[in-house]
């Protein structure tokens, strides 16, 4: 009689475990699902996301200036080439056409607060993804180095 106690409490503890955990979803599924309704789709209203970093807002004149395109190319040569192709997607997005895809402000933030946007800013989570988890580097640059970059991007329409 005792081992048939034994196999009806085994039985109960069985069904009371399996009752617990039964349709429910897994914490990593939890996680997944949350962070997909956090990330926004960085190919739609990408003109709302400035994203996160010492630039609130930036306009661009519409003139380019020829000696900021000039610094800007060798600044992106020297720092940015080893992730970032101009025409193609290679470890990081492809910088040709940016400001199609990006606001300048955002754009900006990305190049000097990199770290941050990949842990705060939609956009930069969802790219982060897509782009196998390879964070961008921070290069330090200074405002005005980023600015440089971003007119020298303007070039590459």
């Amino acid at each position: 009689m005792k081992t048939l106690d034994r196999y009806f409490v085994a039985a109960a503890f069985i069904v009371l475990l399996s009752a617990c955990g039964g349709g429910g979803k897994s914490r990593i599924e939890q996680i997944k699902e949350q962070s997909k309704m956090e990330v926004a789709d960085p190919y739609e209203n990408w003109k709302q996301f400035h994203g996160v970093g010492p630039v609130e807002k930036f306009s661009l004149p519409a003139d380019i200036d020829q000696q900021l395109v000039t610094n800007g190319r060798e600044i992106f040569e020297s720092k940015c080439t080893a992730c970032h192709k101009v025409e193609k997607k290679f470890i990081g997005p492809a910088p040709k056409g940016i400001l199609s895809r990006r606001n300048p402000a955002w754009v900006m933030n990305m190049i000097l607060a990199p770290d941050k946007m990949v842990k705060e800013d939609p956009i930069a989570k969802k790219l982060l993804q897509e782009f196998n988890g390879s964070p961008m580097a921070n290069q330090n640059l200074t405002e005005d180095e980023a600015r440089a970059v971003l007119e020298y991007f303007r070039t590459l329409n």
